[in-house]
């Protein structure tokens, strides 16, 4: 049994139900500043162990892991302070929001010999488990080129979130196109596009309405082209992911509540596109948490964090993500994706926009496999 403890309880409430009825997770303990809305929840869910200190938390010698649901700026330390405490970590996206602290993290998982997990929930959604279900199968033959798009109106989000560069939250389609066949990018190049008001842009010195870049993969004829915008650009929440291969390609469908479509290739012109239903993937997780897979089970829809219901429930990834970060831990193998590889796909977005910031300069990411 892994004594589990989630730190940030806006978002992180999500998973308090699904880690309670996992069979190898404890639902040990949980933090928040907030001792107001720390009691609230924890009289909710009944758990007994609360801390609104969170060095205090990791003093404790029972907790075994952390799944930190903080703001992005506290991932990073959270992160570090967990390590060096001898604890596994799970961390929501962004790893952090500098490629030192990115290292910092690989560094402290060695050295500690704990593991990390970034809980990126594309990689887990019920799309990219049909389209890597294509892929293993041989159904998309050879893959030539992977895209993704993450697109939101981030208007009257709190705290952190006005201005931020477009690519210091890439991860949602950096993670899918890297992800998919387990790709490391090697180097990234990136334009900045169009320009935000000027209240928003003064905010972290980002003028850019949408940022695209295109990753090139380490050790593979593969590159990838990603694009983001947060503010001032119209476009219905869009999380997206497309893969081409010589055989067949999935496309992803341009408005929600539509279907994606499949390509095959070598078919009358008429017959090559298909739409498709994706089907759920409950059948992957022990049947204690199949159900936390379909919309809605999770909080009143009054108090659903805004990511979670703008984003279509993330696509069933929660128990996916809880499944593969305790299991990981109880066969001692590292998650995926593991500490390197969240690394890597959280630079892309860092480098890109310092690309973006210099006209598209090519910039190469270091390597973080030490």
């Amino acid at each position: 049994m892994i004594n589990v403890a989630i730190v940030g309880l806006g978002f992180g409430a999500e998973f308090i139900p699904i880690y309670q009825r996992y069979p190898n997770a404890n639902m040990y303990a949980i933090c928040q500043r907030n001792v107001e809305s720390l009691n609230k929840i924890g009289d909710a869910y009944g758990i007994e162990k609360r801390y609104s200190s969170y060095d205090e938390l990791l003093a404790d010698p029972n907790v075994d892991a952390v799944h930190i649901n903080s703001p992005i700026p506290n991932h990073a330390e959270q992160s570090i302070k967990a390590l060096r405490a001898g604890k596994h970590v799970a961390c929501t996206v962004p790893m952090a929001t500098t490629v030192e602290e990115c290292l910092e993290i690989v560094k402290a998982t060695k050295e500690s010999g704990k593991k990390y997990m970034m809980m990126e929930t594309v990689v887990y959604s019920r799309e990219f488990l049909f389209v890597k279900e294509l892929y293993e199968k041989g159904e998309l033959g050879k893959v030539q080129f992977l895209k993704a798009s993450h697109q939101q109106d981030m208007d009257g989000w709190p705290d952190y979130w006005p201005g931020l560069p477009p690519m210091h939250y890439a991860t949602h389609c950096v993670g899918p196109v890297a992800g998919l066949l387990k790709l490391e990018a090697e180097y990234v190049s990136c334009f900045g596009s169009g320009t935000i008001r000027e209240e928003l842009a003064k905010i972290h010195n980002s003028p850019f309405a949408v940022e695209s870049a295109h990753i090139k993969f380490k050790n593979s004829d593969l590159s990838a082209y990603v694009y983001r915008s947060l503010f001032d650009v119209a476009r219905q929440y869009r999380e997206s992911f497309e893969v081409y291969g010589d055989k067949k390609s999935f496309e992803w469908q341009l408005i929600e509540d539509e279907q994606p479509v499949i390509h095959t290739a070598k078919k009358p012109e008429p017959e090559i596109p298909e739409k498709v239903t994706v089907p759920d993937y409950a059948h992957y997780l022990p049947e204690e948490i199949q159900r936390f897979t379909t919309k809605g089970v999770y909080d009143a829809d009054e108090t659903q964090h805004l990511s979670f219901t703008q984003g279509g429930g993330h696509g069933g990834s929660h128990p996916h993500m809880v499944h593969e970060f305790v299991s990981a831990l109880v066969e001692n193998r590292d998650p995926f994706p593991n500490a390197a590889q969240s690394a890597n796909w959280t630079s892309v977005g860092i480098l890109a926009h310092e690309s973006a910031l210099q006209g598209g300069k090519l910039i190469e990411l270091p390597d973080f496999n030490l």
